[in-house]
């Protein structure tokens, strides 16, 4: 049912990791940018069994009619399944799990095996007052998964059992998923007929379809495949008064968007069973390259020409100096002739003007056929130059395609060694987006220090672009002020606040694709207004009058 293995206090599986075997420059590389000590003290996450667990709060004359409705095979209230859906995977979540501090864990975890089942369950959490959390993947960063703290009666609903693709329309390249479909499973499915959705968060192994619609979710490929909101045609929603059903076509003009109001929901309306999705077919091949450019200017530029162009690449990414630096960190120390050659690169890029000190590196990538490939890669290749950008091949762009769902894990030895990390992204105009990223960034090192978190670092590329602006998605580290979750959860509070508060008044974005959740609330009316709250919480009375759908997030009350 559940993916197998799993880590419940960190990202992924017990059997992968980020592998450090060979980059040695990364731990004394951080020490030095983190100032940490070297005698520090290892973190280590409890054992499961440490974990002071409340016990569920639903009696049998509760349990016994829903395991008659979902059988006894589909409802959970042991330890262990109870402690993976409490939280998300979020920096503040992982803390709290690592160091057993879970008070408020669902009091019971229900798998249904259809849609029937899953209205089977909101109709008997109506009648009891049982708020109902859906759950696909938990890879929510965002607090959108994470019971209420409050005496409220709670059932997690996974959606691991709707995972199939029930139906693919070749002739007009869409396909019925079910909502609890993985990444991975999504593909395999898709694949075997000759199309894929083209939708690869980090999060891809782990996340499913319904999560991503419902927190408008972008893909490491959302330059040449689109956004999740650009692929998702139509959906069902079971809500506590009836199911949501748009209409399957391409476009429409009657009236506002239904589906739109769907999307992003994060489960507050109902439960996203399934949705129709637009499809691409299979590249037949995919050329992903690296680029230098001397500095962001130049990056950004190329950027901006590239995004304006009619080349609609698949992927760019663009690093600052900061993450262009770290990735020299990471990479694997060579020896002999492979440390040679690296000496006389770093020698040839340093009297062409590319230090690694304010250079910036760009992932930039093509997919279809090769002679298109091959005809767009000389056009970008001629625009690149025009802003000094400096070719290095394909060897970077596949070493980045290689790592990227592998790096999440990285964040699990960071915190063993008590480095605070975290992630926060926005979106602007072009012709705003240096001044959302000097505020962003400059905020952020200043209240990292001002937490007693050290000098810290912040690492930010932009990708997710669009002709008319981009996404800018930064990445900090500090140090840890304390052995203590709720201290912990404070620096980082305050790092938040400040950061987001920051980004807003500088004309970002709250979120271009992590959704509100609960961390996010506290801001959504400077984003929307008092207008856009009221439509929002009368849609929720409308559809979820009782209240027990996912309470607490994406609206605070």
């Amino acid at each position: 049912m559940d993916i197998q293995n799993l880590r419940w206090w960190g990202w992924g599986t017990l059997n992968q990791s980020f592998d450090l075997k060979g980059r040695t420059a990364f731990w004394p590389g951080l020490e030095r940018m983190l100032e940490l000590p070297r005698d520090r003290e290892l973190r280590p996450p409890v054992t499961l069994e440490e974990i002071n667990l409340r016990p569920s709060r639903l009696d049998a004359r509760l349990l016994t009619p829903l395991r008659r409705l979902l059988g006894e095979e589909a409802i959970f209230t042991d330890r262990r399944p109870r402690v993976e859906h409490a939280y998300g995977k979020s920096y503040r979540d992982l803390i709290r799990l690592r160091a057993g501090y879970v008070p408020h864990p669902p009091d019971a975890v229900a798998y249904p095996a259809d849609e029937g089942q899953v209205a089977a369950l909101l109709a008997w959490a109506a009648d009891n007052d049982v708020a109902v959390i859906p759950f696909g993947g938990g890879s929510s960063v965002l607090g959108g998964v994470e019971p209420q703290p409050s005496d409220h009666r709670c059932v997690t609903l996974d959606l691991a059992r709707l995972d199939r693709v029930l139906s693919v329309d070749p002739v007009s390249r869409t396909a019925r998923i079910q909502a609890g479909a993985t990444g991975p499973e999504v593909e395999a499915q898709l694949n075997a007929q000759g199309f894929t959705l083209g939708h690869f968060p980090q999060s891809f192994e782990f996340s499913t379809l319904g999560g991503w619609v419902v927190t408008r979710a972008a893909g490491q490929n959302s330059i040449g495949y689109g956004k999740i909101e650009d692929l998702t045609q139509a959906v069902r929603v079971v809500t506590p008064i009836g199911v949501v059903e748009t209409r399957d076509t391409p476009a429409t003009a009657a009236g506002p968007s239904i589906l739109g109001l769907m999307m992003g929901s994060e489960g507050s309306y109902g439960v996203l069973t399934e949705a129709t999705m637009r499809l691409h077919p299979l590249p037949k091949m995919q050329d992903y390259r690296g680029l230098l450019f001397r500095t962001f200017d130049d990056g950004l530029a190329a950027f901006r020409d590239l995004m304006q162009s009619t080349l609609h690449p698949a992927i760019v990414r663009l690093s600052d100096p900061p993450e262009t630096a770290a990735y020299a960190l990471m990479s694997h120390q060579h020896h002999g002739l492979r440390r040679l050659l690296d000496k006389v690169l770093a020698g040839y890029l340093g009297l062409r003007g590319y230090g690694l000190d304010d250079s910036c590196l760009m992932i930039l990538g093509f997919d279809g056929d090769p002679d298109d490939v091959e005809h767009r890669w000389n056009r970008a290749l001629e625009v690149c130059r025009d802003h000094r950008g400096l070719h290095l091949g394909r060897s970077i762009g596949r070493s980045w395609q290689r790592d990227r769902f592998a790096q999440p894990y990285l964040r699990d030895d960071l915190l063993d060694n008590g480095v605070l990390v975290d992630t926060l992204e926005t979106a602007t105009t072009w012709s705003n987006l240096l001044s959302v990223y000097e505020a962003m960034t400059a905020t952020l090192k200043n209240a990292i220090a001002a937490s007693g978190g050290g000098p810290g670092t912040v690492l930010t590329h932009v990708s997710h672009a669009y002709p008319y602006g981009a996404s800018l998605y930064s990445t900090f580290l500090g140090r840890q002020t304390s052995r203590d979750p709720l201290d912990n959860q404070e620096q980082w509070r305050t790092i938040k606040r400040e950061t987001t508060d920051a980004i807003l008044a500088a004309g970002g974005t709250l979120t271009h694709h992590h959704g509100i959740g609960r961390d996010h609330a506290p801001w959504l009316e400077e984003e929307i207004g008092p207008v856009g709250m009221k439509v929002l919480r009368t849609l929720k009375q409308t559809l979820d009058p009782t209240g027990i759908m996912n309470p607490g997030i994406l609206l605070l009350s």
